[in-house]
């Protein structure tokens, strides 16, 4: 995908115009993707010792509360939850959330801090597209935070956050905005999007039956890219409603 530069007539910022572009007069480095899925369970241990990591799912969580009227009848899903380092922030503002992860040792760690915590309304789910499986239930609101550049099949995913939403349900979707393979440094295992155009993507959502789509940015991730210089990338936030 592209780099999302600035075009005539369309405005960085606007919800569906070109993402930011930050470094730009940076020399392109060779990327590449491959098919291999990274293997979060082994890094699950230690995921949360990272303490960039504990900020961008706080940042993640400040812009979803400032965009979606959480309430507390809401029933929820996180898609990709990991540790639960987004779901346990939204916990205390809705009915229930359910954890959804492919990976076991992830699910592992939220199920400790779950039981640790005595949180009833929170619950775990194992799910893995890779194998066939389907997101299941009913929900109010969708959530994710930095798991669709690790999917495959985007549209295949959105179809499914669609299925499983309730009528008037939202979508909320943090992830990067298009990064040329810099972000992960020279490991690239499990990635399969360099990022996303933010016109791109919300016209895929449109597609699949979303509309009041709003993107904005979320939050931003200064570290080393691919070089060892330091950039800038930027978080996006989409939103949208199940008619």
């Amino acid at each position: 995908m592209g780099c999302g530069c600035p075009q005539r007539g369309i405005p960085v910022g606007h919800p569906f115009g070109p993402s930011p572009c930050f470094d730009a007069m940076q020399p392109m480095m060779e990327t590449t993707m491959t098919s291999e899925k990274r293997d979060f369970d082994k890094e699950a241990a230690l995921w949360d010792e990272k303490p960039q990591r504990v900020k961008l799912a706080t940042e993640v969580a400040e812009a979803m509360v400032q965009r979606v009227a959480l309430t507390p009848t809401m029933e929820a899903l996180d898609f990709g939850c990991g540790t639960g380092l987004l779901t346990l922030q939204l916990q205390p503002l809705v009915r229930s959330i359910t954890g959804v992860d492919s990976s076991a040792g992830m699910l592992a760690v939220l199920e400790d801090k779950i039981n640790r915590l005595q949180l009833a309304n929170v619950r775990t789910l194992l799910c893995d597209l890779d194998q066939g499986e389907r997101l299941t239930g009913r929900y109010d609101l969708v959530v994710s935070s930095m798991t669709l550049h690790h999917i495959r099949e985007v549209d295949t995913l959105l179809r499914q956050w669609h299925d499983v939403l309730a009528p008037g349900g939202t979508l909320a979707v943090a992830d990067l905005d298009s990064e040329g393979g810099r972000f992960h440094g020279d490991d690239n295992t499990g990635v399969f999007h360099f990022g996303f155009d933010r016109a791109a993507l919300s016209l895929s959502a449109a597609q699949t039956g979303f509309n009041e789509l709003s993107v904005e940015t979320a939050t931003e991730i200064i570290k080393p890219d691919a070089s060892g210089r330091p950039s800038r990338f930027t978080v996006f936030l989409l939103t949208a409603r199940k008619g």
